[in-house]
């Protein structure tokens, strides 16, 4: 058996009986047998198989065959954790397959780390497939993001991986422009973010089949109880989402009807979607199943696609024997397949903490921070300089979100003139989608592409921070380093001039605790240039969150959030606090006077600056023997050693924050410092934030009793310096 062999397309060979060339229908035969045995031994061998949790594609096997085996090394495959027929189809082995089964060290997707049939793939060879979730329907949006990047690199001029000119010019011509497939259950179509993906991929026509496999079962709940209308029907509310309906059990009919569409998706460049009705022979998962829930298993066992493909190729020719042949060598080879992955060596411990995040190119401070002979510039222009400078630089950096495009340019003018210089392909305007806005860049980044994104206001970013946590920040990781997400999240964040309680929250203490992204939060003109620049350049998911109140330093106090800009080639690593100067009045450190580290970033910054001038403005007789700030610039990674090098030079910490304090990241690291610098301190660390309430009120009044500033910072200094 050799199943690591790819299929042959109806154009590579002369076609045999039923129109089909018969090498590929003894390989979909070949593999047929192959995943009826697979899931046959798994069952039998329970014991060992459901130590984690599997699903198999019986009853399935038809649809996903006649799709994987003519799928391309350009082509882009999303498949879901009941796929693993199409894997078969690719060229992926049952070894392989069972490795992942076991979750073992050489599991080719993800060392061990995730579930069986949750696939991520580059190998030149074979189609391409991104980090694969568990979370159901949530593949639509990555998917349909790589079917836009893909048509972006076309449209600009960048070439495919494997093909020498963007329109596949030298090769096959636009036959062998890739295709992008995404597999998705019927039950998972009502999740939102189905029809966000599904909105995108008509309104930017995008070179994308939705493969929709409908085995009328979500896990114990029934299509007649859960779902209004099958996808076809509900694809009719997306006006260009052309659609075919497939016996999913008829290997024939779906091979046809599956080339036909991807021969018109390499042409024409649009979506398409396949509603393929199918049987659930197997249980919904190892952990789940069919017999405690299910009246249908005999009536669904007539529809079976193994006997009813063996039988129509008895019928038109081949011989018995051979087919019994084919059928026992796949078994065989299953069965060795299983015994050598069993005795495969698991993980070591060590295993665990690699590919958490991609090796960065920026590891030190570069560039001129300020360059002699020019004037300041607000923070907000210092962004648009830096996105400017790198999309002139590089065609893959690109710009997209609400209201960014050209009429616009962002609601705080944040992409004033981009759209203008570099056109609507690559700084252009999203629908109300947070959750698209988001998780496409999985699919940009995938494909070689630098996507800039917004999201409009911080209160917003909600529906976003399902794609943020399941696909953008874990990719990496569970593809075991083959996949990072290489993106910026611009984030405009923080209360400013009465926004009110849907334009003014602080969000940090939630992005900061998804592992496996970074965070940023610059106070000033030059470390948001700085950070931006190092964001681009680093591999891995990075939020940049941007105050609204600096933006043009309308607000007393705040002029420092203007700088001169840097060159160029200034950039700032992730993860390298900036120390401001100590304010230096009566009492000095060196004779005992009392001095104190405050620990901030964004607003705060500000907040603790001016504080420092309402103390010397009292002549406190305390003296302010060194009051140093340490603004944080980035959140994660955070900067330790220069935090715990100035708490311990001066005894006593303040961190200060915009959020309310309870569970905030501000008091994680109140307690981060506790616990490092107990020995040094002459006081408790003490946190000041907002009060703690559900929302930021309209009222300026209310606004203004419920935010920190400098004169409730200043008081609380002084209690830790007279502490």
């Amino acid at each position: 058996m050799t199943t690591e062999k790819k299929g042959n397309t109806p154009s590579e060979l002369p076609a045999g009986r039923a129109g089909i060339p018969e090498v590929t229908l003894l390989r979909a035969y070949e593999l047929m047998c192959t995943a009826k045995s697979m899931t046959e031994l798994f069952e039998k061998n329970s014991q060992v198989t459901s130590k984690y949790v599997h699903a198999t594609s019986r009853g399935h096997e038809a649809i996903q065959l006649a799709l994987g085996l003519q799928l391309k090394p350009q082509d882009w495959l999303s498949a879901y954790y009941r796929d693993d027929s199409i894997l078969l189809g690719i060229g992926i082995t049952p070894y392989e397959l069972m490795l992942q089964l076991m979750a073992k060290r050489d599991d080719p997707f993800s060392g061990g780390r995730t579930y069986y049939s949750h696939p991520s793939l580059k190998r030149d060879d074979m189609p391409k497939i991104p980090h694969q979730s568990s979370a159901t329907g949530m593949q639509a949006i990555p998917t349909t993001g790589i079917a836009m990047g893909i048509q972006y690199k076309e449209k600009i001029g960048l070439p495919h991986p494997l093909l020498p000119s963007p329109r596949g010019e030298g090769v096959g011509g636009e036959a062998d422009l890739p295709v992008v497939v995404c597999s998705l259950g019927d039950g998972s179509i009502t999740e939102g973010e189905v029809s966000e993906a599904f909105q995108m991929a008509v309104l930017k026509k995008l070179p994308i089949l939705y493969l929709v496999q409908d085995n009328e079962w979500d896990i114990s709940a029934h299509a007649k109880e859960v779902r209004a209308q099958d996808a076809p029907e509900f694809a009719k509310g997306f006006h260009g989402l052309e659609t075919r309906s497939i016996d999913g059990t008829d290997f024939f009919k779906s091979y046809e009807i599956i080339n036909e569409v991807i021969d018109i998706i390499r042409k024409e460049r649009r979506p398409f979607l396949i509603h393929a009705t199918v049987p659930l022979l197997n249980h919904h998962t190892s952990g789940v199943r069919k017999e405690w829930y299910r009246e249908d298993l005999e009536e669904q066992k007539l529809r079976d696609p193994f006997p009813r493909f063996r039988n129509k190729l008895i019928v038109i020719g081949f011989d018995k024997d051979e087919l019994n042949e084919i059928e026992e060598r796949a078994k065989k080879r299953v069965e060795e397949d299983y015994e050598k992955a069993k005795a495969a060596e698991d993980p070591r411990p060590e295993d665990l903490f690699t590919h958490a995040y991609a090796p960065t190119p920026v590891t030190e401070e570069k560039g001129v921070r300020e360059p002699k002979g020019k004037e300041k510039t607000v923070m907000v222009d210092s962004a648009l300089f830096a996105i400017r400078e790198l999309m002139e630089k590089h065609k893959e950096c690109l710009l997209y979100g609400q209201d960014v495009g050209k009429r616009l340019g962002g609601v705080f003018r944040e992409a004033a003139t981009l759209a203008q210089k570099f056109g609507d392909d690559r700084v252009f305007n999203t629908p109300i989608q947070e959750a698209f806005i988001v998780g496409s860049t999985v699919g940009m980044s995938a494909v070689g592409l630098k996507p800039i994104v917004e999201v409009q206001f911080a209160d917003y970013i909600w529906p976003g921070l399902n794609q943020l946590f399941t696909e953008v920040a874990r990719s990496c990781y569970l593809t075991n380093g083959k996949y990072p997400v290489s993106m910026i999240l611009r984030v405009p964040i923080g209360a400013y001039g009465s926004g009110g309680p849907y334009h003014s929250s602080s969000i940090e203490s939630v992005v900061t605790n998804i592992r496996g992204i970074k965070v940023a939060y610059p106070s000033t003109g030059a470390d948001l240039k700085g950070l931006i620049k190092s964001a681009y350049y680093d591999p891995n998911p990075c939020v940049i969150l941007e105050h609204k109140g600096l933006y043009w330093s309308k607000i007393k106090g705040t002029e420092d959030a203007k700088t001169v800009e840097p060159d160029e080639e200034y950039i700032i690593p992730f993860g390298k606090a900036r120390i401001l100067p100590p304010a230096l009045k009566g009492a000095d450190i060196k004779t005992g006077g009392p001095s104190l580290s405050i620990i901030t970033y964004g607003m705060g910054v500000y907040w603790a600056s001016n504080a420092i001038k309402i103390l010397q403005a009292k002549n406190s007789p305390l003296g302010v023997g060194g009051i140093e700030i340490i603004d944080l610039r980035t959140l994660v990674p955070l900067d330790e050693k220069t935090v715990f090098e100035s708490v311990k030079k001066h005894s006593r910490c303040l961190v200060v924050t915009e959020e309310p304090v309870p569970n905030s990241f501000a008091q994680a690291l109140a307690g981060n410092i506790s616990q490092n610098c107990f020995e040094y301190l002459d006081a408790p660390v003490r946190v000041i934030g907002s009060e703690n309430l559900p929302a930021i009120p309209l009222n300026s009044t209310l606004e203004a009793t419920m935010l920190p500033n400098a004169d409730k910072v200043a008081k609380m200094m002084e209690e830790l310096l007279n502490y």
